[in-house]
């Protein structure tokens, strides 16, 4: 079966290094989706957009301006105009390769594509889960709002199936646009990692942590989305304790200054070799990747722990339930959990022996569920009887 695959990316000569960080793990997803998927059927990265009618535009630079008189957010790229526009160039492309199918991860690239082709959509979120909460959907004018939920809506219409990451995102889509059930799909992602540690690695690495000093790890650029204060908290209060803890920050700007017991490595990017190496080399020491995210689509990086045979320490929101199942490779608490419920829950699974085999299950969720040949074996396995 020929598939071609629209996104923004040529996923075929993909240099992450070369993507801003607000596209790089959008980025490393689709190839990851590219790649594996190769393994089942023959994909065509369909990529080429030219998008200087929208950067060459006067009115969409002055619109903005006007809005920021008002501390509104407009986003150029969801008028119709231009995802029309890239609508017909990729519709171009795909009359020219006559796919089977059609897949994206991009509801945008295909509101108003109009292919006689199946078409589907694997996506961690609807426009509809970002609005107010994530940055750059936050204050939107009304004009950017309803036109992002109308990209939403006419791509659904266009999909014969829509696979989404979490049951969260699954749950916010049907009840948002109608859709129905046997429409919708729920398969999780996998973790954006270029070399996997074995299981023989993982288990030197499990058995290797003591029980104190505890490693707690913080990854996550977006300081207090994802966190990070709280994170500095339950650091601050397992110490207090006479629990002797310590705490990396990976990504984010945290206060200064920090505590003794707390060091602030700033961002890694695992496109660098150095930093990659610095990346394996915390996740294989620390005891609990720690993320208490007040909003979160999905979070490959808890994939990522959990090849480390690392469990995690997050919040109950958006898409996380999906990933972290809980007592099995981490602990779930309520987003408004205090330092102290985490605290009391790390000393306890430490002193009472219950780690060791949570971090076992931490890795075998990863093999069994949170990798990406096993996500993308499901989804093709789903595609093959559509043609």
């Amino acid at each position: 079966m020929k598939i071609a695959y629209l996104t923004e990316f040529n996923l075929t000569q993909l240099n992450p290094k070369t993507l801003p960080r607000n596209k790089l793990g959008h980025g490393q997803k689709c190839q990851a989706i590219f790649n594996a998927l190769n393994h089942h059927h023959s994909v065509i990265s369909v990529h080429h957009l030219n998008k200087q009618r929208e950067q060459r535009a006067l009115w969409p630079k002055l619109k903005r301006r006007y809005h920021r008189l008002f501390h509104k957010t407009y986003l150029p790229w969801t008028e119709p105009r231009f995802t029309r526009d890239y609508a017909q160039q990729l519709q171009r492309h795909c009359d020219r390769l006559q796919p089977d199918l059609i897949l994206t991860s991009d509801s945008n690239l295909i509101a108003y594509l109009n292919l006689p082709h199946p078409i589907a959509l694997w996506t961690d979120t609807s426009y509809a889960g970002l609005i107010d909460q994530y940055p750059g959907y936050q204050n939107l004018c009304s004009a950017s709002r309803r036109q992002l939920y109308d990209l939403d809506r006419q791509a659904y219409q266009r999909c014969r199936g829509l696979f989404f990451a979490s049951q969260w995102a699954a749950d916010i889509a049907q009840d948002t646009y109608q859709l129905p059930s046997d429409k919708i799909n729920v398969i999780p992602f996998g973790a954006n990692l270029s070399q996997v540690p074995t299981s023989a690695q993982v288990e030197t690495w499990r058995r290797s942590r003591p029980k104190q000093p505890c490693k707690l790890l913080f990854i996550g650029v977006d300081w207090y989305r994802k966190g990070g204060d709280l994170a500095l908290a339950i650091a601050q209060d397992l110490n207090q304790r006479g629990f002797k803890s310590e705490l990396t920050l990976v990504g984010g700007h945290p206060p200064q200054p920090l505590p003794p017991f707390v060091k602030s490595l700033g961002f890694l990017n695992r496109q660098q070799a150095q930093d990659a190496a610095r990346l394996d080399q915390l996740l294989a020491e620390s005891h609990f990747l720690l993320l208490p995210s007040r909003a979160e689509c999905y979070g490959h990086v808890l994939c990522e722990a959990n090849a480390f045979g690392v469990p995690v320490l997050t919040s109950d929101v958006g898409g996380i339930p999906t990933v972290v199942r809980q007592g099995v490779n981490g602990q779930r608490f309520s987003r408004h959990a205090t330092a102290a419920d985490y605290s009391t829950w790390i000393e306890d699974c430490l002193r009472q022996d219950s780690y060791q085999p949570l971090a076992q299950a931490a890795r075998r969720e990863f093999e069994q569920r949170l990798n990406w040949e096993v996500a993308v074996a499901e989804l093709a396995r789903q595609l093959q009887g559509w043609v």
